[in-house]
């Protein structure tokens, strides 16, 4: 007998041999029939592989991150299997599973595939799921895998296959077809029941320009049609939310091959609205007990090489600026940490001065590839709102939930209210991606875990997932159309202290180290902006939209009275315009309806004659006659039940 421990803990007992598969219908048979793949040890296991020893057990379904993984790696075999069947001679490379369904790279010859084909290949995919085929995996020796890629004409699986080791490599069979697998594929075929291939690209053979250029085929899959049908009707109401459409149509940013790829130009409207969320997050910093600092956006190379970041993202970086004195060179600042342990080295404090919190909102650059950028989610020069946090380890724990709180209000004021926290730690069986000693990592780790607890936070925990220099806290927020962003940031860092030789008096009137906590609620200025503007279509929340309010005169006749009340909407600090085009006022509302203006105010003569206005709010409709006082009264109350104060 073998002693199966579960995920909540209870441990069961099963003949030596027995499956994943076996364990889930002894749960419940409604389990069993939900079940698409299995780790076993932590170690990803077939739902038919047999389980000789005692053990940890995770079953996974459809619902679970990995069981997705299992389900798109699955259905990538199926399309490789329907691309050999309708394109004979093709040569199959690689096929995984990505964050939304899965791709195959895949060497057509002479053969040409274009988006006209994909009907013809779902259709046969289809019917190779039909057919129910088991995945079964076994083990073949090296010689074994070369001859059997040898006779199929493949070189790229022959490259793969020779720099594995003998006793390492796997084969996985479905139906007819055979391929290069390490494992962890749905129960059969059957449980696919709904495919569309998505798109095509040229892709490298292992991203080298110098290699064979591929055809990478995309596609999705779903255990329903329903699921399907929901994905794509998803995808196309994010096209409308595209923040790159949103940007444009409401003059926020925009791009200029000029001044170069990955450079956002923010416009007025862009930069007034990242001012307002600036100023939101510096008057909570304020009542936090946080200094503000500025810092260059250049620093010498010597600077990143003491605090690690030349050595780990120097080729990733733009190359150092070199001046006309001999050996001085200059790097674009790719973090802000090394410019905010400087100016903490500047003072001389004992542990009565700490914490000493110092927040910027300090522009970064990295240079991403060209093919990596994406609007403003991806960018080669964002500003980060940041700040580090410089404590003893005694205050480690209060001032980590105090930034815990901090972000909290954050997501809460803008309407983020789905969300998950990751706890990242650092990779134990390959250490040396990351500085400093295990002592001080495992303390770190501790602290994250415990305060993530106390916060009653939903976290997971994702081992290898660690900045280089320490663990962290990621919060994954949920936008309106279920899709996961990694957005604030919080980290627990021993090794800058280190570096930087920073240091404190104690109350033994001996020199200690600091711990340095580096944290960042929206992460980026340019992302926090794009996820919240395909989050919310454009229509933010009250308190930060650019205008609140747009007047509308029927005629120009009441151009005199529009202006009166523009005046006193401004005394009342709220931000409006007037729209005194020699349009129809059909025309002017539309207009303002695609600008996304929270109310519309019309003006004429009944209006004139009242003292009032006529409110319309944006999607809604109507809302009848007021005073200008009334309205104001309105927006004031819409803001306060969106934008709380932050208590400390």
């Amino acid at each position: 007998m073998i002693k199966i421990t579960l995920p909540d803990g209870s441990i069961k007992e099963f003949e030596n041999g027995t499956t994943p598969m076996e364990v889930a219908k002894s749960i419940s048979e409604g389990l069993a029939r939900n079940v698409i793949s299995a780790k076993f040890n932590n170690t990803v296991v077939e739902t038919s592989t047999p389980l000789n020893t005692d053990g940890s057990l995770t079953l996974y379904t459809w619902n679970d991150p990995e069981g997705k993984k299992a389900f798109w790696h699955s259905s990538s075999h199926v399309m490789a299997q329907a691309i050999q069947d309708l394109y004979p001679g093709a040569k199959l490379t690689i096929g995984p599973a990505i964050e939304n369904g899965f791709y195959y790279d895949v060497d057509f010859g002479d053969n040409k595939i274009s988006e006209n084909d994909f009907k013809k290949i779902e259709d046969r995919m289809l019917e190779i799921s039909r057919g129910k085929h088991d995945f079964q995996m076994r083990e073949v020796s090296k010689q074994e895998a070369l001859d059997f890629y040898k006779k199929e004409n493949n070189p790229f699986k022959v490259e793969l296959i020779e720099n594995l080791e003998d006793g390492t490599i796997t084969f996985c069979d479905h139906d007819t077809f055979t391929d290069l697998c390490r494992g962890g594929h749905l129960p059969n075929t059957g449980v696919i029941k709904a495919v569309k291939l998505m798109s095509i690209a040229g892709a490298y053979w292992r991203g080298n320009e110098k290699n064979p250029q591929l055809t990478r085929v995309y596609g999705i899959s779903f255990p329903k049609q329903k699921d399907l049908k929901e994905y794509l009707e998803m995808l196309e109401e994010a096209k409308k939310r595209d923040h790159r459409k949103l940007g444009r149509e409401l003059e926020l940013f925009t791009f200029s091959q000029k001044v170069g790829q990955g450079l956002p130009l923010w416009l007025p409207k862009g930069a007034a609205l990242r001012e307002r969320l600036e100023n939101f997050l510096k008057k909570a910093q304020k009542k936090a007990g946080y200094e503000m600092v500025v810092t260059p956006h250049i620093g010498q190379k010597e600077l990143y090489v003491t605090s690690g970041h030349y050595a780990k993202y120097g080729e990733d970086s733009f190359q150092p600026i070199k001046t006309p004195n001999e050996g001085e060179e200059f790097l674009l600042k790719p973090m802000n940490c090394p410019h905010h342990c400087e100016i903490y080295n500047h003072g001389h404090w004992s542990y009565k001065d700490l914490p000493k919190r110092f927040a910027e909102f300090g522009t970064v650059y990295r240079y991403e590839q060209s093919g990596e950028l994406h609007g403003l989610t991806r960018v080669r020069g964002f500003t980060q709102d940041d700040a580090h946090i410089f404590c003893t380890p005694d205050q480690l724990d209060s001032e980590f939930k105090k930034v815990i709180d901090l972000t909290l209000y954050v997501f809460s004021s803008l309407g983020f209210e789905d969300f998950t926290a990751q706890v990242s730690l650092r990779d134990p069986e390959n250490k040396e991606k990351y500085i400093g000693s295990d002592e001080n990592w495992d303390k770190a780790e501790n602290a994250i875990i415990n305060a993530a607890k106390e916060k009653g936070l939903n976290y997971i925990v994702e081992t290898g997932e660690a900045a280089f220099y320490g663990p962290k806290l990621d919060f994954m927020v949920k936008d309106a159309l279920g899709r996961q962003w990694q957005l604030g940031t919080i980290q627990v860092d021993y090794n800058l202290p280190e570096r930087f030789d920073l240091t404190y008096k104690g109350s033994d009137n001996e020199m200690h180290r600091p711990v340095m906590i580096h944290r960042a609620p929206f992460g980026s200025m340019e992302r926090f902006v794009a996820v919240l503007l395909e989050n919310t279509g454009g229509n933010f929340p009250l308190w930060l939209m650019p205008e609140q309010a747009i007047i509308l005169s029927l005629s120009e006749k009441y151009e005199k009275y529009s202006q009166k009340v523009l005046n006193s909407l401004e005394n009342h600090e709220i931000r409006a315009l007037v729209d005194n085009r020699n349009e129809t006022i059909g025309k002017k509302i539309r207009g303002a309806e695609v600008s996304k203006i929270p109310y519309m105010l019309i003006v004429g003569e009944q209006e004139a004659e009242n003292g009032t206005v006529s409110v319309r709010k944006h999607g809604e409709g109507d809302l009848g006659s007021m005073t200008v006082e009334e309205f104001a009264q309105l927006i004031k109350e819409e803001v306060n039940s969106t934008l709380k104060t932050f208590e400390v």
